[in-house]
């Protein structure tokens, strides 16, 4: 976070005519505030295809979603400027484009450094599920996703920021996205550090108690350069022996943000985003950042 200008940040709301977007921008919002960032409403036309021979129809088609985005677009910047009010040095834009989904919202604003995304409590008999578009950006977006599970009550904005850490270069850039975020809402940091990414120990006869001074010590050292940087935020360090996912997620319940790495310690390069990541924004409350540094 702190490797990007504040001048030259961007933060898009993912919009369309869903309650879900609503949360998203009005996140969105509340975050270019907080950061003196561009606002940027984003719009994506993903055509519907069908075979036709009058040609006449797929063009009136496309009109019909030109406008209906068009709409969707206005009904988002009169949110956003409400969200912002008065606030002079947050300017607004709005952008719409043609394509699939998700590598067009992803390429949209070239510059991005945060996409903000409303991901709808959508129920099953596996419990909620991230949205189709969320977790597409989350796995392919070129910079941060927030996703955003309902709007955010007035109180939460006092809570703490969690983090999780554990020794990723990802989680490196995610450990300074949440001294800043932290440090900008004035609110403690929670930092999580879990030593095994499975439960292991039993298994291999292993004690915890031995291997906690370890645990302790390394993350003091992943946390040093940022209390350095940020020494008016107040820390609380949460160290576990395994279990990543279900750990931050009992932390998040308390939390007003949690900010996780975008692959672990154990995903492979080629894997965008990991599988602590993904459960954590499933299945937080709080809004949750998969923290990327901007292409």
């Amino acid at each position: 976070m702190g490797t990007v200008e504040k001048s030259q940040r961007v933060i898009v709301a993912a919009v369309d005519d869903s309650a879900a977007s609503d949360w998203a921008v009005r996140w969105a919002a509340d975050e270019a505030v907080r950061h003196g960032a561009r606002l940027t409403l984003a719009h994506v036309v993903s055509p519907i295809t069908f075979s036709t021979p009058d040609r006449r129809i797929s063009d009136r088609v496309m009109r019909w979603q030109t406008r209906r985005g068009h709409r969707a677009l206005a009904h988002a910047l009169e949110i956003a400027t409400d969200q912002i009010g008065s606030t002079p040095d947050v300017p607004i834009e709005c952008e719409i484009g043609y394509g699939a989904i998700i590598p067009t919202l992803s390429t949209l604003v070239p510059d991005a450094w945060m996409i903000a995304v409303g991901s709808p409590p959508r129920m099953s008999w596996g419990g909620r599920r991230l949205g189709s578009v969320s977790a597409g950006l989350c796995r392919h977006a070129p910079c941060s996703v927030a996703v955003v599970h309902g709007d955010i009550p007035k109180e939460s904005l006092e809570r703490p920021v969690v983090v999780g850490i554990d020794g990723s270069q990802a989680s490196t850039y995610a450990i300074g996205v949440a001294f800043e975020e932290a440090s900008r809402r004035r609110v403690p940091l929670i930092a999580v550090h879990v030593w095994s990414d499975v439960g292991v120990f039993p298994a291999l006869g292993m004690k915890w108690e031995t291997r906690r001074d370890a645990g302790e010590k390394a993350l003091g050292e992943f946390l040093a350069p940022w209390l350095e940087h940020h020494p008016d935020v107040v820390v609380t360090r949460r160290l576990f022996c395994d279990l990543p996912a279900h750990w931050l997620l009992m932390e998040a319940r308390r939390a007003g943000l949690v900010v996780v790495g975008s692959r672990g310690r154990g995903g492979f390069e080629s894997l965008t985003l990991g599988s602590v990541a993904t459960a954590v924004a499933t299945a937080s409350d709080a809004p949750v950042i998969v923290a990327r540094p901007p292409r």
